[in-house]
């Protein structure tokens, strides 16, 4: 596909053509990429497909964005600190894209997505672009197409991207696998013995950021700093070989922030140097691309075979107890046995 780069925005199209969307994109217009991550984001096949012949057109083998992971359980403080940090790179120069994964209700489907609203000076800034997506029924703190519209601000022209997961413990660690650098925001006197140091989502951490260091928590925060940092030796050596780092900082006030960006450069410089940096996008890469082929097939599979109504059947004689579950299943393995 020929993409005509004297193409101009005003222009318009008897239809939104794939050239309207790419040419777009790559103009940084974040009208037609909103439209873009809606198709990304659709559960119509259609749609989905269509998203993935315009991120083919668009996508560079060479990335130079920093996509950077921020979580923290509920009230840390992690829209307010994007809020702030954000305004503070729009600042100095950087466009900067937030996608905000919002926590999605068991019963309902639905979402709040209400993280653009709490970030008010971010959300006015023509240097910033903020997409509030629902995490759907996807574990770990994302949404399913997160990697897909990480790869569509990129070519937009995003140079800083961060994903702010759900925020809701432990478990929320499926981020490592779509950033380069992780960070997490914690509040003073989380946590402030070394029992509060728990493996999984703090072992995988580039830096801890005690957040809401301001009035008279600065003293707290310093403490619960003093007792990470301690703890976090404790832990084994990282992969990367980059030491965690512990900082205070208040998001209300913007103290503390200067210091983080520091650290965030110097950390992407490491990581560069090392090579670290490279491997790690292409191992991102492979994952991504292992988890889509098997869905695809799994897709495909079910498609040709008529396996849907089958497989629905079966789950209705489970429900009704006309058929144990065990039963069910072997039924299925023996009929997956004859298609093959």
């Amino acid at each position: 596909m020929k993409i005509n780069t004297t193409y101009h925005l005003e222009d318009s199209f008897p239809e939104k053509t794939d050239e309207y969307f790419i040419n777009g994109i790559l103009q940084g217009n974040r009208f037609i990429l909103s439209e873009a991550i809606t198709m990304v984001e659709s559960t119509q096949q259609e749609k989905r497909n269509r998203a993935l012949k315009i991120l083919k057109a668009i996508q560079s083998l060479e990335s130079k964005s920093m996509r950077i992971g921020i979580t923290g359980s509920p009230g840390a403080g992690k829209s307010t600190f994007l809020d702030t940090f954000g305004t503070m790179l729009t600042g100095l120069g950087h466009k900067v894209a937030v996608l905000a994964i919002d926590p999605s209700s068991k019963l309902s489907r639905g979402s709040i997505l209400g993280d653009k609203t709490r970030m008010e000076k971010l959300s006015r800034d023509p240097m910033a672009f903020i997409r509030p997506t629902a995490a759907g029924q996807i574990l770990g703190g994302i949404a399913s197409g997160t990697k897909e519209v990480i790869d569509l601000c990129e070519a937009a022209g995003y140079e800083i991207i961060f994903v702010e997961t759900v925020g809701v413990g432990q478990s929320e660690t499926d981020i490592v696998h779509l950033t380069d650098l992780f960070c997490l925001l914690i509040l003073p006197g989380a946590g402030d013995d070394i029992q509060g140091i728990k493996r999984g989502i703090t072992e995988m951490a580039d830096l801890v950021l005690i957040n809401k260091a301001d009035g008279d928590r600065v003293l707290l925060a310093k403490e619960t700093a003093k007792y990470y940092s301690m703890g976090l030796k404790l832990l084994h050596g990282r992969q990367s070989g980059i030491q965690t780092k512990v900082l205070t900082c208040s998001a209300l006030t913007g103290k503390g922030l200067d210091i983080i960006w520091k650290e965030i450069m110097h950390t992407f410089e490491v990581m560069k140097e090392s090579g670290w940096y490279l491997t790690q996008r292409q191992e991102q890469e492979l994952l991504w691309f292992d988890q889509m082929h098997k869905q695809m097939i799994l897709h495909h599979f079910l498609q040709k075979h008529s396996a849907y109504n089958y497989i629905e059947n079966l789950r209705s004689d489970v429900i009704n107890k006309k058929i144990p579950i065990y039963e069910a299943l072997s039924q299925l393995t023996d009929s997956i046995k004859q298609l093959g």
